[in-house]
Parts: C-alpha cells; sequence; structure tokens
C-alpha cells in the first residue's frame, strides 16, 4: 500500500498552506493525502471535551475542503488525533511519505513550530519533514523554479537529501541545482593522504567540484530526465543555500540529529534554511 502524504493541520494560516502544498505534491506523486490534527483537550474558554473535539473535526473538514475541489481525483482523509503532539506527528510521520507541516520562520515560529515541538518533530523522525510558510503559492512551482538540494561530505552521506530532491524535481520536471559549500580547512587539518587527493584534484576548489559529481552521479543515473545545475561555491553552507534560495520552488537538506540536555538539535545549516527560506524547506534524515 502507498504511503501517504501527511499535513500535519493546527488551524493557523501557515497550517492551510502545508495541506495545500501537501495536496499538490500528493497529485505530482500520485499518493493519497492524510491531513492529521493533533490536539489536547485543555481547557479553551470554558468548553468541554466533546465542544473542542467537535471544533477539531469542523476544521478539518474546512481545511480540506478547498483541496478536495481543487483535486477532484486525490484521495483525501482525516484524522484527529488527541495526545501529545510531537508524539502524534512522529507516529503520523512513520506511516507517511513525508510530514508537511505549516512554518513562519525568520525567528519566532508559531503553530507546529512553537518552541521546541517543529524541532523534535524533525530530530525524532525518521521521515522527511517538509516546512511551508503561509505565503507559499503553486505559481513559484508554475514558474520553473529549481529544486535546490544542499550536498555535504561523500556520497553516503547526502544520499537520502539526493534521493528526495531528485525524486521532487522528476515529479515537477525541474532542473535540480545542486550545492556544494566549502572553506578553506584549518592548516593543521592538512595530512600527507589529504595533501595527495588534493594534488591529484588540482587544488581545494577542482577537489570540491569533483566530490561533488561523484555524489551526483548514481542519481544522475537513475533519474535521466532531470537537467542537473552544479554550483561549487566558497562559503558556508547555509549561506550558500540561503544565497540560491530565492530562486528556488523547493530546498531539500540533510540532517543529523543531536539529542542534548535542552532539547533536540538538528543542526546549523538546517536550523538556518528553515528560519530564513521563503520556499518550502525539506529536511530529509540520513540513511
Amino acid at each position: 500500500m502507498a504511503r501517504p502524504i501527511t499535513a500535519g493541520f493546527d488551524g493557523t494560516e501557515e497550517g492551510l498552506a502545508a495541506v495545500a502544498w501537501a495536496g499538490r505534491e500528493a497529485v505530482r506523486r500520485g499518493l493519497p493525502l492524510r491531513v492529521v490534527h493533533a490536539w489536547g483537550h485543555e481547557a479553551v474558554g470554558g468548553a468541554d471535551r466533546d465542544t473542542q473535539a467537535g471544533w477539531v473535526t469542523a476544521a478539518l473538514a474546512e481545511a480540506v475542503r478547498t483541496v478536495a475541489e481543487r483535486h477532484p481525483e486525490l484521495t483525501v482523509t482525516t484524522e484527529a488525533v488527541e495526545g501529545g503532539t510531537v508524539e502524534s506527528l512522529v507516529a503520523a510521520a512513520a506511516e507517511a511519505e513525508m510530514l508537511v507541516l505549516g512554518s513562519r520562520g525568520h525567528g519566532a515560529v508559531v503553530g507546529f513550530l512553537l518552541g521546541s515541538v517543529g524541532q523534535q518533530v524533525i530530530a525524532e523522525t525518521t521521515r522527511p519533514v517538509v516546512l511551508v510558510r503561509a505565503g507559499d503559492r503553486p505559481s513559484g512551482e508554475a514558474a520553473g523554479r529549481d529544486v535546490v538540494v544542499g550536498q555535504q561530505g561523500g556520497p553516503e552521506d547526502s544520499a537520502a537529501a539526493l534521493r528526495f530532491a531528485f525524486e521532487a524535481a522528476a515529479a515537477r520536471g525541474a532542473t535540480l541545482r545542486a550545492v556544494r559549500a566549502w572553506t578553506l580547512p584549518p592548516v593543521f587539518a592538512y595530512s600527507p593522504g589529504s595533501l595527495k587527493l588534493l594534488d591529484e584534484a588540482g587544488g581545494l576548489e577542482p577537489y570540491e567540484r569533483k566530490a561533488l559529481a561523484e555524489a551526483l552521479k548514481p542519481w544522475q543515473q537513475r533519474f535521466p530526465e532531470v537537467p542537473v545545475a552544479e554550483q561549487v561555491e566558497m562559503g558556508s553552507a547555509g549561506q550558500v543555500l540561503l544565497s540560491v534560495a530565492g530562486r528556488a520552488q523547493l530546498m531539500v537538506v540533510g540532517r543529523r540529529a543531536h539529542l542534548t540536555a535542552v532539547g533536540a538539535r538538528i543542526g546549523s545549516v538546517a536550523h538556518g534554511v528553515l528560519h530564513h527560506a521563503e520556499c518550502p524547506v525539506a529536511v530529509v534524515p540520513h540513511d
């Protein structure tokens, strides 16, 4: 059975944008759409649990009405999940092709990203999570903008993000822009082995270009229909990715989550892109 595209809805404008984006993505990939509202029945305006449950059901129905009207061929299901938000969303993601949430970004965040909720969901799930802004519109996809993916390390380090990005570009008929950022390492980081590799490659930048090409090669063979633009640029990964975000319809970054005493951390690159990129951002866990 095909995994659905699952959208988390929380009653906000960002949540509605996430549902709309997830609906378009489900149509592109020929998958069903599932919309989940995770809620708890804390006292709200003196309303009891049954009253609040009715509000949630009505909000869900309204959230999917427009999507169902725009995509009559799309199979849409809804579910109100009572319980902890993080646990409910992580469980929903486990059964999905991807989880789509709303995001405000630019510092303060709301909805499913209030406090540590969104960060915990991204850090704990083993499935890709896509964050969508309230202002997201289909016009960005129709304009033929690139699907941008950040590539770091060796081929294995970015395999999951590259697979997701190539699949997204193929579904859209879009160009995939693969970005690899590099910085000058400290002198003490050089070893005889690394110096030999750099010498064979002809220098630092040619070495980085070769590393990007090697990481892309198996995915280009698997998706020969996807045009690929390779970009290697000196600078921090976050800054370089944000410099091309304006011409992206989707940005894809990988992540290795780190659980610390103060909560889940998703890495500085993913964190920076999530907060500052205007386009939807997919955070893909490493295999």
